[in-house]
């Protein structure tokens, strides 16, 4: 069977479909991270961080909700440009094709999600843009939560650790690459990544050391094509293929092998008593 989920639901169809004997692949959380190098293109950061932080309100498991700058100098830089572009986010009911983005799923979900910006706050973070109280006019009792965005995160705050899967984008500040690519492998999560650089050589390191299953360069939602496969590391996927693509052909199929051959009638060999090789 195949499913995606939370994590700790493909952790429980993974571990129950394999111990009655069946073949399983099981889709998790995420928390996708993208490192913003010093020499980045801010204004292809921000337009692409937009869309991809909270694009269907953060509710997809290609969500970026992680932003981790290398240098406090291009940190600010970014912040404040992403201050001032959402602000000109538009959000609302989905009937409406102006709004960027909608609700969330449930009134449950708006309450966990709010849940996850006021911890970051009592645990020091800072609130920059806040969309907790988010009400479009005519639709106050709607389960809307504005574009976030939180500065001066840290790996040990809670609202890092989980995935929030919503329209919250938070910020991480590192001052070298290498601590940035030790945050990203560090944590349970290994979906999708980014970097944002014009340093080959540092975007070619990154891809051949990060330890995600799906790597964007200049990408900020690195989702194969279909004839490639779908899928993270780590706890974002149970199983051992991919979704779709060459990988989704084998866990939907069955491998059989034929051996042919077709002798000549003049043709006739003694007994073989060892086993074939390609020797």
């Amino acid at each position: 069977m195949s499913s995606v989920g939370s994590t700790p639901i493909a952790e429980y169809i993974y571990t129950t479909a394999t111990a009655n004997g069946k073949r399983c692949q099981a889709l998790g959380g995420a928390k996708n991270h993208a490192i913003v190098m010093p020499d980045a293109d801010l204004d292809n950061v921000v337009n692409s961080l937009l869309g991809a932080a909270f694009g269907s309100s953060g509710e997809r498991c290609m969500a970026l909700s992680v932003a981790v700058a290398v240098g406090d100098e291009i940190a600010d830089k970014m912040i404040a440009a992403l201050q001032a572009a959402m602000g000109k986010l538009k959000f609302g009911v989905h009937s409406d094709k102006t709004n960027d983005f909608g609700p969330v799923i449930t009134a449950e979900h708006k309450a966990k999600v709010v849940g996850h910006i006021q911890s970051a706050a009592e645990q020091g973070a800072k609130v920059l843009v806040d969309g907790s109280a988010a009400a479009p006019a005519g639709y106050e009792n709607g389960f809307f939560v504005g574009a976030t965005l939180i500065d001066g995160v840290t790996k040990e705050m809670s609202s890092y650790q989980a995935e929030i899967f919503g329209p919250v984008l938070q910020v991480l500040r590192v001052q070298t690459m290498a601590e940035a690519m030790q945050l990203i492998n560090d944590h349970e999560y290994g979906n999708g990544t980014c970097i944002y650089t014009r340093d080959g050589e540092a975007a070619r390191y990154f891809a051949d050391n990060i330890q995600v299953g799906m790597v964007g360069i200049n990408i900020p939602l690195p989702v194969p094509v279909a004839y490639q496969s779908f899928g993270g590391w780590k706890r974002s996927l149970f199983g051992d293929l991919f979704m779709y693509g060459p990988d989704g052909v084998r866990f939907f199929t069955r491998r059989k092998t034929i051996t042919q051959r077709w002798p000549s009638s003049e043709v006739r060999e003694s007994a073989q008593f060892s086993m074939p090789t390609l020797g």
